[in-house]
């Protein structure tokens, strides 16, 4: 290795390091996203460790979800992590309204959690590692990585593993205290494990990708094969047809 070469494979690795951060960062919603998911169950929590009433607290907590996508709307963004948590407060509300226990405000969302920790393992014993197919599109690569880059591939597989076993272990504390707890304690230690599992897992898959090959940007092999087919659309029409006949014959 010269001089010279040290720098350009530091320059590549930070450039992929910086690539890789901006689209877990697009894909999960960054802080503002946390702060979207956090938002509603803890206020949902607060009101109802103060005065014990459901439909307060189930009001307001689905109240300010919908002030969430509201405010994205105003301001152009996009509202896919807003709206998410708009259908999960209204379906956790819709729960407990219907079973009269406000503890089941939160199982609907536990129950998503396991789902998608069982998720990311079933697909990663598969071969198609859920979070491959989440950031595929996000780094545009699409399924790139399952045929041409088995590098890559295995690093989504890690991550998904990192993913699916947070959350397993994630509901292996919740789901006990469903049965055990009541509402206020485990509405507060809901909103305790939302952060941090979801940042252990983020910074996992950034580990794990930013040492992972490159990402094979199948759009630009498209656009490139399509730029190239049009130039030898346009220099098959510009060459004079005797020459063109010459060549075929």
């Amino acid at each position: 290795m010269t001089s010279l070469d040290k720098p350009t494979e530091d320059t590549q690795a930070d450039e992929a390091r910086a690539v890789t951060e901006a689209a877990l960062f697009e894909a999960f919603g960054g802080v503002r996203g946390m702060v979207e998911t956090v938002l509603p169950g803890l206020l949902f929590v607060t009101i109802f460790t103060i005065n014990k009433d459901l439909h307060w607290s189930a009001i307001a907590a689905l109240a300010v979800s919908l002030l969430l996508v509201v405010v994205r709307l105003v301001m152009r963004d996009t509202v896919k992590h807003a709206f998410s948590g708009v259908f999960g407060v209204a379906f956790g509300v819709v729960f407990a309204m219907m079973t009269g226990n406000a503890k089941d405000f939160y199982l609907p969302g536990m129950l998503y959690t396991l789902g998608l920790a069982l998720a990311y393992i079933v697909t990663t014993l598969c071969g198609v590692p859920l979070l491959g197919l989440i950031l595929g599109p996000v780094f545009k690569e699409n399924l790139s990585w399952r045929t041409r880059n088995p590098g890559r591939k295995k690093a989504y597989a890690k991550a998904s593993w990192a993913w699916g076993l947070i959350l397993l272990a994630k509901c292996a504390i919740l789901f006990p205290l469903y049965w055990w707890a009541n509402t206020a304690q485990l509405g507060w230690v809901l909103v305790a494990l939302k952060i941090p599992p979801f940042l252990l897992a983020v910074w996992l898959t950034w580990v794990f990708l930013a040492k992972a090959p490159a990402p094979i940007d199948v759009f630009a092999e498209m656009e490139a094969e399509e730029k190239a087919e049009k130039e030898r659309a346009a220099t098959a029409e510009a060459e004079p047809s005797g020459a063109r006949h010459r060549r075929e014959a």
